[in-house]
């Protein structure tokens, strides 16, 4: 059954912490935390301080997604802040094996992101030091953007390129009942979605739908 992670980027921020602790009832798998930095990404979101006083109101895995373009300055606030997965993209760094070398250090399962014009040949070399590959499904920085759909074939390709590893394949960016299916068909193993999950405030029966 494929993983669902909801983007608190869609939650109510006026009660961060009520919202993580429904999320968990309403069967989430996951909790995706998109901290964005204004830079890499035109958006500007929340730091390590605010996932530390999450952490206490869940036990599920927080799947930290760094849209930033220096995040091995981060990684060390973040792991202390209960960080379970840390996701850097792949064009924010030179020396991507080195940088997810350094994530594997602190004891953290390592992420890798890919923007929608991003090679997957990117990673061929890294496997090894890879747990979750990202494919972003949308352009990063905001939430409620549409799927691109020329990025199913990409999950298919990610999904052949890293079979018989223990690497789970993440979808993130315009998931919903529609093509929620479609990016599972082709691979998915966990689905990020926000505005899909917080709509109208039935988050169980949002996230069952989307399975």
């Amino acid at each position: 059954m494929v993983l669902i992670a909801p983007s608190i980027l869609s939650a109510d921020f006026a009660r961060l912490k009520d919202e993580v602790a429904m999320l968990e009832k309403a069967g989430a798998d996951m909790i995706h935390l998109d901290v964005m930095d204004g830079h890499f990404v035109p958006n500007l979101t929340f730091g390590a301080p605010i996932v530390k006083s999450l952490r206490g109101y869940t036990k599920l895995p927080f799947d930290v997604h760094l849209m930033v373009s220096n995040p091995m300055m981060l990684i060390e606030d973040f792991v202390s802040a209960g960080a379970n997965i840390i996701t850097i993209h792949a064009e924010s760094v030179t020396h991507l094996d080195g940088a997810l070398a350094q994530i594997k250090s602190f004891g953290v399962k390592t992420g890798v992101a890919l923007n929608p014009a991003t090679d997957e040949e990117t990673i061929k070399y890294v496997l090894e030091k890879i747990d979750l590959v990202l494919v972003m499904s949308v352009n990063p920085g905001f939430g409620g953007q549409n799927f691109i759909s020329s990025t199913l074939e990409k999950i298919e390709r990610v999904k052949k390129m890293i079979k018989g590893r223990d690497i789970i394949l993440e979808v993130d960016g315009g998931i919903n009942a529609l093509t929620a299916p479609q990016c599972v068909a082709a691979g998915a193993d966990v689905l990020v979605a926000g505005t899909a999950v917080f709509k109208g405030g039935d988050y169980q029966k949002n996230i069952e739908a989307l399975r």
